[in-house]
């Protein structure tokens, strides 16, 4: 597997995210009725995305909002694998990160040119996810999530937040458990150098609580692996603003200003043209050459 052009701490890396879905929270999804144009459709986005300043695609077929139900392995593997291929043909020095929970989408995924795992279960939703990424000796993201269907509130208009999540210590559990799956990576054989971590901004946090995660990003600095964040159009801007997903940009660009000055590495967004302008103003700011 070719070594990743991260050179961490120097500027911020901008991944772009590819929704395979027809239902993503967001308005996104390219799937929708669009299924036998799926590659065609990633593709077309992706050449926008690269052009605009993208760092890494991040192509994913299940949805992750409040209430979305699960999607087999099968069916996720085909909306993914036509895309990655055609990707990775076309955009062969653009990093590919499969976003999937299942070793068995990474696995295949990998084989068709992905280069990193993006798992938002934080490689305990499937014991073999560790063993794979040991293996392939390819980065990956471990995400800490406290998502539970049952403290979902969906409203028409903002979307599903998360309500009545309790934590002892916000701040020092998302830290614990997030080491806790480093732990695991670790008995695996996963290497350091080949972790990053997302504090899981939307996945089990009420608003208040994902705001005060994002103020005290820095904090999760001192766990010594990069750090990766996800706030882009996300409901705790909408029920911040009273904004719904398609009008958020402005409250995404704070957010991704924020997270960068307090230490984030890379961010994951829907609107990359806008966002690598806000993390280039930014890196001049707090990260002056």
């Amino acid at each position: 597997m070719r070594s990743l052009p991260f050179t961490w701490g120097t500027r911020t890396y901008v991944m772009g995210i590819l929704n395979l879905t027809p239902d993503s929270f967001s308005g996104d999804g390219l799937l929708g009725n669009l299924s036998g144009l799926a590659d065609l459709t990633g593709l077309s986005q992706a050449r926008r995305f690269i052009a605009a300043g993208a760092d890494i695609l991040d192509i994913g077929g299940e949805s992750t909002r409040p209430g979305a139900e699960a999607v087999s392995a099968d069916e996720e593997l085909g909306r993914v694998l036509p895309v990655v291929r055609a990707l990775a043909e076309n955009f062969p020095d653009t990093t590919i990160s499969i976003d999937t929970y299942k070793a068995a989408v990474a696995e295949a995924a990998l084989d068709a040119g992905a280069r990193m795992v993006n798992d938002v279960w934080g490689l305990r939703a499937d014991p073999a996810m560790a063993p794979l990424i040991a293996a392939r000796g390819v980065p990956v993201i471990i995400m800490h999530n406290r998502l539970t269907p049952n403290s979902a509130e969906v409203r028409e208009r903002l979307g599903g937040r998360y309500v009545g999540v309790a934590y002892d210590n916000l701040i020092e559990d998302t830290k614990s458990e997030l080491m806790e799956s480093v732990a695991i990576a670790h008995a695996a054989g996963v290497r350091d150098e080949q972790v990053i971590l997302d504090p899981g901004i939307g996945f089990g946090k009420t608003v208040a609580q994902n705001l005060e995660l994002l103020n005290r990003l820095g904090e999760f600095r001192a766990l010594g692996y990069p750090l990766l964040i996800g706030t882009s159009r996300k409901s705790f801007i909408g029920y911040t603003l009273d904004l719904p997903p398609t009008e958020r940009l402005e409250g995404t660009a704070a957010t991704i200003a924020i997270g960068i000055a307090r230490g984030a590495d890379v961010i994951r967004v829907h609107d990359v043209a806008h966002m690598v302008r806000v993390a280039r103003m930014t890196d001049a700011i707090v990260r002056p050459r």
